[in-house]
């Protein structure tokens, strides 16, 4: 007994040793996992926030190169204005500049331009937006030679006596073939380098030789860029700008500004060859990194806490664990047979409600779609109608080239029931294979074509205001035509025993195309229901309610929207009902210009 008792003994303490050394491999292992998720996740994090850094940089560069085009692109078009100015054209020609300094200030308010010169033909400042300029010489400077020599407008870059640069658009004024002096204006580009300050680190623009000409450090101006570096009498030279630096942590710079290491990105700005390069510091990628890193370190240190708290209070939570386990596993076996038949009672209930709910759905949708096809019929029936009565009075009179016509217009409305009929068909699924550009102005005009015996039979004031330009949307041309239709339908059936009854329809076209029917009816009572299928406001046997239920859905299969709201404006009464539909070509920029019909 008792050798069995001390090979127990000898047993359990060996089993203790072994418990005690796996213990303390398990502590040496967590910390070697801690130090190298430290390491993975310093060189990880640091790696992708610099390039999020870059990614930013650059994207600002593209915003400032935006800026300075637009800036430049805008400044550009004020000589060409300024030359043609019958006042100043005047002036020039009487010698009589006594308002043109106050002329030109004005313009220099209006434009935002830095500073506006008028010289006359050799080379005398007669008017200036600086006052002091007046009787100033320039017939050497560059932008008063090259504006001699070209006819259109130039642009130069000149040093100015405050050691910056000054950027000038110049061109001749030039009345019955005289040269009469030079219009030169200056391009306020120093007050984007302000705004720039004030977000970048360090902004240098560079010309086509390399030289600074706009920066945000006042000191690189006229210097080529390694020149700039030198500038700056920082700890690091620019011999440096490639080495690392010592702290383990941080990634190789490609520069070094005012003793920052930082990351270089150069942009590409497409005039003259120009160059922006802007430098970005380190500082913030460091914070973000050292804030996770300080977490990560935190966890660990949370996580070998909890390993102890819990390695002391397994032995009395494992005896616990084990007199639970069998009444658990009994009690989840019972549930889990409980929950099995349920489902399979559930999933039979579903069957049978899925069977009903299909069954319900077929039913629903053939009611809708003979609704359908009654409701789009009904338009060109009734145009038919009315086209065979004039066709009958034509050939009475013995008119019968005139009743061709009509005849012909009956033969376009039979096709036109046909493709309704199969367009019908795909009210119920998404999209279509009919899809193509469509002019929104021609569809108009054809759906005008349909309801011209509706619009006839009363005295309608119709009103349309079309652009000049084509509005291209993509989608079933047949299918824009059937929502156009119904939506003067309804307008001429709101504008029904008003005293002036009037219709305006607008095509417009923005960041979308717009297509706008208003009315002067009594407005519509319930635009939350407006759309859903099956309301009308008519008498029975007026109409079914599917029409703009229809329509809306159509516009939702083109990617667009159909609205509606009442007339607030000043009194007025009606309703309005704006269809939106996606430009087929987003790039075009829509004028301004509106034919009123």
């Amino acid at each position: 007994m008792r050798q069995e008792e001390n090979s127990a003994g000898l047993s359990d303490g060996r089993a203790g040793l072994a418990g005690r050394w796996g213990l303390r491999g398990a502590i040496l292992a967590l910390l070697v996992l801690a130090g190298g998720t430290v390491w993975f996740t310093n060189a990880w994090l640091t790696a992708r926030f610099s390039e999020t850094t870059r990614v930013r940089t650059e994207l600002r560069s593209a915003l400032y190169t935006g800026n300075l085009l637009s800036e430049l692109q805008r400044t550009s078009v004020v000589p060409l204005l300024l030359a043609r100015d019958p006042a100043l054209i005047s002036a020039l020609t009487g010698n009589d500049f006594s308002g043109t300094s106050a002329r030109l200030i004005s313009a220099q308010k209006e434009i935002a331009a830095a500073s506006i010169k008028l010289l006359d033909a050799s080379g005398r400042v007669v008017g200036s937006t600086d006052r002091n300029l007046i009787g100033t010489n320039y017939v050497q400077e560059p932008f008063f030679v090259e504006a001699l020599r070209s006819k259109d407008t130039v642009f130069t870059v000149s040093p100015s006596p405050q050691g910056a640069y000054e950027f000038t658009y110049s061109r001749t004024v030039v009345a019955d073939g005289r040269t009469l002096g030079v219009v030169v204006v200056g391009a306020d580009l120093v007050r984007l380098v302000r705004s720039w300050a004030g977000i970048s680190d360090a902004i240098a623009v560079t010309d086509s030789a390399g030289q600074i000409i706009l920066s945000t450090e006042p000191r690189w101006r006229g210097l080529t860029l390694p020149e700039a570096m030198a500038v700056r009498s920082a700890p690091s030279a620019i011999a440096r700008a490639f080495q690392v630096t010592a702290d383990w942590a941080a990634t190789p710079a490609d520069a070094y500004v005012a003793g920052r290491a930082v990351m270089q990105s150069e942009t590409r700005i497409p005039f003259r060859g120009w160059k922006m390069i802007a430098f970005t510091t380190y500082d913030s990628v460091r914070e973000r990194v050292n804030a996770v890193l300080a977490m990560v370190i935190m966890g660990f240190a949370i996580l070998l806490a909890a390993v102890f708290y819990l390695l002391s209070r397994r032995a009395r939570v494992e005896s616990a664990a084990w007199m639970r386990e069998s009444a658990d596993l009994r009690a989840l076996n019972m549930r889990l047979t409980r929950e099995i038949a349920e489902r399979e009672r559930m999933q039979k209930e579903l069957r049978v409600a899925e069977q009903t709910v299909q069954q319900s759905s077929k039913l629903a949708a053939l009611g809708e779609m003979s609704a359908g096809v009654s409701h789009e019929l009904n338009q060109p029936l009734a145009a038919m109608k009315t086209y065979l009565a004039g066709a009958r009075l034509l050939l009475q009179r013995g008119r019968g080239e005139e009743a061709l016509s009509s005849f012909q217009r009956i033969d376009d409305l039979v096709e036109r029931m046909g493709a309704i009929t199969r367009q019908l068909k795909s009210y119920a699924r998404k999209g279509g294979e009919a899809f193509e550009p469509v002019d929104l102005r021609a569809a108009l005009s054809s759906a005008l074509v349909m309801m011209e015996p509706q619009l006839r039979s009363r005295t309608i004031r119709l009103q349309r205001n079309i652009p000049r330009y084509p509005v291209m949307v993509y989608c079933d041309r047949i299918r824009l035509e059937q929502i156009i239709i119904n939506l003067l339908r309804n307008a001429v059936d709101a504008i029904r025993g008003m005293r002036d009854p009037a219709i305006e329809i607008t095509v417009s076209s923005g960041s979308h195309a717009f297509l706008s029917v208003r009315d002067n009816g009594p407005g519509v009572s319930d635009l939350e229901n407006l759309f859903e299928p099956f309301f009308t406001t008519k008498k029975p046997g007026e109409g079914t309610g599917l029409g703009l239920a229809i329509s809306s859905g159509i516009a939702a299969d083109f990617g667009g929207r159909l609205t509606a709201h009442n007339v607030s404006d000043e009194g007025d009464r009606g309703a309005v009902f704006e269809l939106e539909l996606p430009l087929h070509d987003p790039g075009r920029r829509a004028g301004s210009g509106m034919a009123a019909e």
